[in-house]
């Protein structure tokens, strides 16, 4: 199926790897309705698309995202909304894309350059892997700006780093850079910048080849076991197991084991 680029974001598959580039450098890359849109359109459709094994989130530009474009998206009309018009948007803006990131059962990488900072933070957080460079910076600025946390902030980061380290950040506005990011467990690794891109490559390229349907599945377990109590969880995982041993992943699995050689997954 297509995956169409739109002012502000690049799509391109690239065999069973679809990236997606934000694509508004002069913004920082500031993510306007346009750009959501197309990125909760292309995960929802990635979801379901069986030539789809891994997708890349990366940005044009020294920064990889400087949050949510307020500008833009308070400037839909010369009248003032009505109340409650925030509350009505976000459940089908950011707040259904970080939710659909984590549930969809494609593996994410994201790629971060300067600055992510709040929604780009959050993007980066809800990916299943995020590679950084050193001197990347991560900030929440709601503080800075009069105003509170939003899409999965006070969520993400206290299953990530504890509550004293996210009081430290969505409190106090404090900024870390890509080092101590990766020493906070926020990303899962902190590359120079002229290595970043290989780091990244090897790990989508690793994430393409490996047994679709059971990775897939695995993510799942780690999302939904958050709230459930363990019987629940192993009735999940029982589950799980029921429906990947039946791939023919794991069939190849299986016989790479026997004839002592590396899999060849197809992701079927």
């Amino acid at each position: 199926m297509p995956y169409d680029s739109v002012p502000g974001l690049g799509a391109e598959q690239r065999g069973p790897l679809l990236a997606l580039t934000l694509d508004r450098a002069d913004r920082r890359n500031a993510v306007n309705d346009v750009m959501l849109d197309a990125m909760i359109g292309h995960l929802v459709a990635a979801g379901t698309d069986e030539s789809v094994r891994a997708i890349r989130i990366d940005a044009d530009g020294p920064d990889f995202c400087a949050g949510s474009d307020l500008i833009a998206n308070n400037a839909r009309s010369e009248r003032k909304p009505r109340v409650g018009s925030t509350q009505r948007r976000l459940p089908n803006k950011a707040n259904r894309l970080i939710p659909l990131m984590l549930e969809t059962q494609v593996p994410i990488v994201a790629v971060v350059r300067g600055w992510a900072a709040g929604l780009g933070f959050h993007i980066a957080m809800a990916c299943d892997f995020c590679v950084a460079a050193e001197d990347a910076r991560f900030w929440e600025p709601f503080m800075a700006r009069g105003f509170t946390p939003d899409s999965g902030a006070a969520w993400l980061l206290p299953r990530l780093i504890g509550m004293v380290r996210t009081r430290q950040l969505l409190m106090l506005g404090e900024e870390i850079d890509g080092r101590t990011a990766f020493h906070w467990g926020i990303v899962h690794g902190a590359h120079p910048g002229d290595a970043l891109d290989a780091a990244a490559t090897d790990l989508v390229e690793k994430l393409a080849a490996a047994p679709t349907v059971a990775l897939g599945l695995t993510k799942w377990l780690l999302q939904s076991g958050n709230g459930l109590d363990l019987d629940r969880h192993l009735q999940n995982e029982a589950m799980a197991l029921e429906l990947s041993s039946r791939s023919d992943d794991f069939k190849e699995g299986l016989a790479a084991f026997r004839d002592k050689r590396d899999a060849k997954f197809q992701g079927r």
